[in-house]
Order: C-alpha cells, then sequence, then structure tokens
C-alpha cells in the first residue's frame, strides 16, 4: 500500500502478521485536518508496517507491505 498524498501517519492499525480483508482500513493519514483512510486492496497478511504513527509521508511512499 502506497500513500495517495502527503500527509501524517495519524494511526496504525495494524502489525505484521495479521490478517486483513479487502477494504479493511490499514492506516489512517492526516492531511489538512482531514482523516484519510488507507484501504487494503485485497485480502491478505500484512507482511511489514513501514511507518509510524506521527511520521509525515510523501506521495506514493509505501506504508504498509501485503503477502
Amino acid at each position: 500500500m502506497r500513500a495517495e498524498l502527503v500527509g501524517t501517519v495519524w494511526k496504525v492499525l495494524v502489525k505484521p502478521g495479521d490478517a486483513v480483508t479487502e477494504d479493511q482500513e490499514l492506516i489512517v493519514l492526516e492531511s489538512m485536518k482531514m482523516e484519510i483512510p488507507v484501504l487494503a486492496p485485497r485480502a491478505g497478511q500484512v507482511q511489514d508496517v513501514r511507518v509510524k504513527e506521527g511520521e509525515v509521508v510523501a506521495e506514493n511512499q509505501v506504508l504498509v507491505v501485503l503477502a
């Protein structure tokens, strides 16, 4: 999963090893006082979470790796 915009990681809702379903919220970004959920494009297992809460992310930055 990649960031679609520049923002701050407000919440990380998953950790490596978690099973996720399609469209499940993985991370919540904050940008311009709006919350933007990052959703799983498919079911799978979280392999890696590459950001931490409070971190500023760039557009297209990898946030979560699904297996």
